[in-house]
């Protein structure tokens, strides 16, 4: 018996980890898909005159177990994946893609969602059934399904074409940072790199059978050599060659593809019905309109270049008077941020790694969210793992009643992604008038305890953890009916805010003195640290602020317009900066063609949302400070409207209950040392 293909008896409904075979996975999903079709059927096939019950409802809640076993599926080929889970990913992905298609692709199911929505004054909805209407009529009209058959049919064209130029883009990328190689022999021109970069360079030529250092355009040998090299005509090669990457008119060359999608996402965007491909994405968006995003980061253009002026007039003194350099260029901001930095502030991350040590962190996050949201975490050790390095915890509120199942994976291994990320082996929903609690996990890749020391983790690492903590507590918390609406099934500019708000607490003595203990002595971190900590992460925000505000223009200045008349992609590119340039123009180079976030992933369209999630945490934790960073009151209020509540309201409505009014920039701005 195939264990995937029942509701798990286990203790807490818990994922059973250990009984699942790899061979169970692909049998089980096949299975699944078929019952899943068997619940679409029914739906359609039902004589009753369509209602919010017998067909939204319906439709939310088929496919339940296909979606518990394509979740541990995939969170397990993201965490703990082998050579056979890659298979079976590549197997059933395009089978799960085109399962999606026929149902948004399904007239008679459409035709039934269709006579809910227009009908939809009659069934006397609250709020959250309102949305999740008007979520899964989206699902259906956003994919075409209002469109005439010819249209559709001109849309799978457009679709078609769309995916294949993404991924020739990426392909066309990734062959050019893999065609490039710096091979150094003088050891001379290593000079200023760290021990640490200099091996992995060496490392890396005898990998490839050569003699000397070798430097490639991957982010762990470019970055290094950029921020520390001395020797300046180097990093202005290596330079050229990041910036040049889809730009040299040869077999890889990017700048067709990037007109191509730009104007085949606009073509798409009108015969759905939308003026621009931006209006079509920021619909499901907080920001909604490209109106409202091009005057959001207008505002903050205007705010933080002043700041970035004055930061890089100080640079280019700096510059001067340390190696009589007359004019900074984009290959010397790296190299001399850097010196900078460390003449400012004397502060380096090995002074405060004895002070977080990991088991502390994680006790500093628990206490955090005990004393704001009355939870307790229990370890517990009677559910399944996948990995023997997985604490799993029992998470309880102030009733002792059960909010979650958490699981905590902190070490990297061979079989584990890089980076951090929250995610969900069961949602949170009502059903039956039972609340289902849901199991949420949180995994990273900090360095691992050795024989004489303890897993220490870098200031920026115990942000992330406290940021990976925030989604994780949205999760936990969630209080919603429907599973589609739950915990962080947010628009994508909201979703940042409960994770971003949390790493507030890491730089706030009061939050700091629960967990920042020497892992030898006991001695609570010295606030003079605190200090530099503080100061430290304001350098250089005007810069920094103006480059994030650069791409998120471009951006838009490809998918907010109608891009027809475009045609020389770096003169588009030269006019959209000409507000942001601090640098001079290195002819040789362009970001369109490698601005693989826009033309290859998810972002088009939304890059800004990187700063509208700032604007939103800066604002929100400025009420905690107005009021006390553990005020009862305020992270009750935060629980109640924004954690606990998840999709199921427009964000803003969500955000203006919590705070009393709308996000003002002007917190982040401060913040950052923009204003004061």
């Amino acid at each position: 018996m195939n264990i995937l293909l029942n509701n798990f008896s286990t203790n807490f409904n818990t994922s059973p980890f250990q009984s699942i075979k790899n061979e169970d996975y692909k049998p089980a999903i096949l299975k699944l898909i078929e019952d899943t079709k068997l619940e679409i059927e029914a739906i359609v096939n039902n004589t009753e005159t369509p209602t919010f019950e017998n067909t939204i409802e319906a439709l939310e809640f088929s496919g339940q177990q296909l979606d518990r076993v394509t979740s541990i599926f995939f969170n397990l080929n993201s965490a703990e994946t082998n050579d056979d889970l890659q298979k079976i990913a590549q197997d059933i992905s395009p089978i799960l893609t085109e399962f999606g298609n026929d149902i948004t692709l399904n007239e008679a199911l459409f035709k039934k969602v269709k006579h809910v929505y227009d009908n939809k004054d009659r069934f006397n909805l609250n709020t959250e059934q309102s949305t999740l209407l008007d979520k899964k009529y989206k699902s259906f009209s956003r994919n075409g399904a209002n469109l005439s058959e010819d249209k559709k049919q001109q849309l799978r064209a457009i679709d078609k074409q769309l995916a294949s130029l993404k991924l020739k883009f990426g392909e066309n990328i990734l062959a050019e940072t893999n065609a490039f190689e710096m091979l150094i022999t003088n050891e001379a021109d290593l000079s200023g790199l760290p021990e640490g970069a200099i091996e992995a360079a060496k490392q890396l030529a005898e990998s490839k059978n050569k003699d000397g250092w070798l430097i490639t355009l991957d982010y762990p040998s470019y970055i290094p050599f950029m921020t520390y090299a001395d020797n300046r005509a180097l990093r202005k090669k290596l330079a050229i060659a990041f910036g040049a990457k889809g730009f040299k008119n040869d077999k890889l060359d990017n700048q067709q593809h990037v007109l191509d999608i730009a104007r085949l996402r606009f073509e798409r965007a009108n015969l759905l019905g939308y003026t621009t491909h931006a209006h079509f994405v920021l619909e499901e968006r907080m920001a909604q309109t490209p109106e409202k995003v091009n005057s959001f980061l207008q505002d903050l253009l205007v705010k933080a270049k002043p700041a970035a002026l004055r930061e890089f007039a100080q640079l280019e003194q700096f510059a001067k008077e340390l190696d009589n350099i007359d004019q900074l260029e984009k290959w010397d901001s790296a190299y001399y941020s850097e010196k900078l930095k460390q003449k400012l502030f004397n502060l380096d991350d090995e002074q405060l790694k004895p002070y977080f040590k990991l088991e502390n962190v994680i006790d500093g996050a628990f206490q955090v969210a005990n004393k704001l949201f009355g939870l307790q975490f229990k370890k517990i050790d009677t559910i399944d793992k996948y990995h023997e390095d997985v604490m799993t915890y029992e998470v309880l509120d102030e009733n002792n009643e059960l909010v979650s199942i958490f699981y905590a994976d902190f070490f990297p291994r061979a079989g584990k992604r890089n980076g951090a990320w929250m995610t969900s082996y069961k949602p949170q929903f009502i059903k039956d008038g039972i609340n289902q609690r849901p199991h949420i996990s949180n995994v990273c890749n900090f360095t691992k305890p050795t024989k004489s020391k303890p897993s220490l983790l870098t200031f920026n690492e115990v942000t992330t953890l406290f940021h990976e903590f925030g989604h994780g507590l949205h999760g936990m918390l969630a209080n919603t009916t429907y599973p589609s609406l739950s915990g962080t099934s947010v628009f994508w500019d909201f979703v940042e805010l409960p994770s971003q708000v949390l790493e507030n607490w890491c730089y706030e003595k009061e939050a700091l003195e629960l967990f920042a203990k020497h892992y030898e002595t006991g001695e609570i971190i010295p606030m003079d640290l605190v200090q530099k900590i503080k100061e430290s992460a304001t350098f250089q925000e005007g810069m920094q602020t103006l480059r994030q505000l650069s791409f998120g223009l471009l951006d838009m200045s490809w998918h907010g317009v109608n891009p027809s008349d475009i045609t020389n992609v770096k003169q588009h590119e030269n006019k959209t900066f000409e507000n942001t340039n601090l640098y001079p123009d290195v002819k040789e180079n362009c970001m369109s063609t490698a601005f693989a976030h826009i033309f290859q992933g998810g972002y088009s369209s939304g890059y800004y949302s990187y700063k509208w999630a700032e604007v939103l945490d800066a604002d929100a934790f400025d009420y905690f400070k107005e009021k006390g960073i553990f005020n009862k009151d305020v992270a009750t209020k935060f629980k109640d409207n924004v954690l606990s509540k998840g999709g199921t309201d427009n964000p803003m409505v969500l955000y203006k209950r919590f705070r009393g009014q709308e996000p003002k920039p002007e917190a982040l701005l401060k913040r950052a040392g923009l204003i004061k």
